[in-house]
């Protein structure tokens, strides 16, 4: 099962001013190797992708930087996150979510909801046999996501250095990949307190870099004048910096101009084809492909699963794997049977 970090059993201030023994001074010829290498390697190495393979031309995560995931109240962030954690072991990462506005046990079921494709608040599973199916399907969850899905329970306000140090801990001792920090305002005094905001995310930014992980923070979007407008990266709350320092900025937009039309004319909306969401990314600093290197991704919600996916009527994703294929509920519940009494679907 995923593993609970808890704040109060571990001493993170052991970790929270570690002494730097790295070497920062390089000889220039040392790196033309490495540099070579990078030159005839086709696939981008150590990278990681976004759960929608037509993304992965023209967006990766790499080690050692900070994602900025930003958003209005509401429109999806900490869910898109959850699908994007749930991506990353499937890609055989290890994760940890330190969530500071959900108990562990709430992120974890909504995680598990998108794995299963099930709703288990649907109608269909009041009776306590299709409840039990549902159970034991969180079981093999649970076996696929031991000793690579970490939760770290605390809520609320946070002390950045404590949380600074909570993810030192899960780098050099627990071997994580990516950690998602939800949310920034949790870490800091308030929207006006710049000075820890950009102290903070500087600090976020040496971590990855020094133990080459990769840090997702979440962070508020102002509140617009029309919550139809489309936002842009310069409409993140607090200081400029944070945009700055980070090294891809992403944008979820939730399409409300499409809700109300629907709501309004039901089946002879125009915009039923329309996306519901769109995930824009308008900064991706190391990019180095031939693609459009920051891409609008359109997306669709599926209420029952809560996933993202990348076309309209699409069937869920199955996670187990990497590329994400379509599967329908039947087929996932027979490949999922056949996982009984492994760490792998």
């Amino acid at each position: 099962m995923a593993k609970i970090i808890d704040a109060s059993a571990i001493d993170f201030a052991i970790y929270q001013k570690e002494q730097e023994n790295f070497t920062r001074l390089k000889n220039a010829n040392d790196l033309i190797e490495p540099l070579k290498d990078r030159l005839y390697s086709k696939e981008i190495s150590d990278c990681t992708y976004l759960p929608w393979e037509d993304t992965k031309k023209n967006f990766q995560f790499r080690k050692g930087e900070v994602s900025l995931w930003s958003g209005q109240n509401g429109h999806g962030k900490s869910l898109m996150t959850s699908q994007v954690a749930l991506s990353l072991l499937g890609q055989d990462q290890k994760v940890c979510v330190a969530s500071f506005e959900m108990k562990p046990v709430v992120t974890l079921q909504r995680m598990a909801r998108m794995w299963t494709g099930f709703n288990p608040h649907n109608q269909d599973f009041e009776d306590k046999n299709e409840i039990e199916k549902i159970a034991r399907l969180y079981e093999i969850f649970g076996e696929w996501t031991d000793k690579r899905l970490y939760l770290y329970d605390q809520m609320g306000t946070a002390d950045q250095n404590t949380v600074a140090g909570m993810v030192r801990y899960c780098a050099k001792v627990l071997g994580i990949n990516h950690v998602f920090i939800d949310n920034l305002a949790k870490c800091v005094r308030g929207e006006d307190d710049f000075n820890g905001q950009k102290s903070f995310v500087d600090e976020l930014t040496a971590i990855a870099r020094d133990y080459s992980i990769h840090i997702h923070l979440v962070h508020h979007l102002r509140k617009p004048a029309n919550e139809m407008a489309v936002p842009d990266k310069h409409d993140n709350k607090g200081s400029g910096s944070i945009t700055d320092q980070v090294d891809n900025v992403l944008l979820v937009w939730r399409n409300k101009q499409k809700e109300d039309d629907v709501k309004a004319s039901g089946e002879f909306s125009g915009m039923l084809d329309d996306p519901d969401h769109y995930l824009l990314c308008r900064k991706q600093r190391n990019y180095e492909g031939s693609e459009e290197g920051e891409p609008t991704v359109k997306l669709w919600f599926l209420r029952e699963s809560q996933q993202y996916v990348y076309k309209k009527n699409a069937k869920p994703l199955y996670f187990c794997n990497y590329p994400h294929y379509e599967t329908s509920v039947a087929t996932f519940q027979a490949k999922a049977k056949q996982a009984v009494g492994t760490s792998r679907c």
